[in-house]
């Protein structure tokens, strides 16, 4: 039997975030330095000025992902690790 990750349901809930850049609202969870969720609504989708109009394949904002880097920096984005790391890994 396969055992869920207890990070997903114990940890902190994904948290409002607007890029700096756009003011696109999205929905964050930062499970580590290196992993990071990131939940999308139409709103966000219209207002990102990187991710444009047509709706195809999209690899990510730079943007937003300097955005939650930073708040993650800040503290204003708790990791889900637990490893109090306040600066992420060189």
């Amino acid at each position: 039997m396969m055992r869920l990750d207890n990070r997903l349901t114990d940890g902190p809930a994904m948290r409002p975030l607007a890029c700096d850049r756009c003011a696109a609202r999205v929905l964050v969870r930062k499970s580590s330095w290196q992993q990071t969720s990131v939940q999308w609504d139409g709103r966000a989708t219209a207002a990102c000025a990187e991710r444009g109009p047509s709706g195809g394949a999209f690899e990510g904002c730079g943007a937003l992902r300097d955005t939650i880097r930073e708040a993650a920096l800040r503290g204003a984005l708790p990791l889900v690790d637990g490893t109090g790391d306040v600066a992420p890994p060189s």
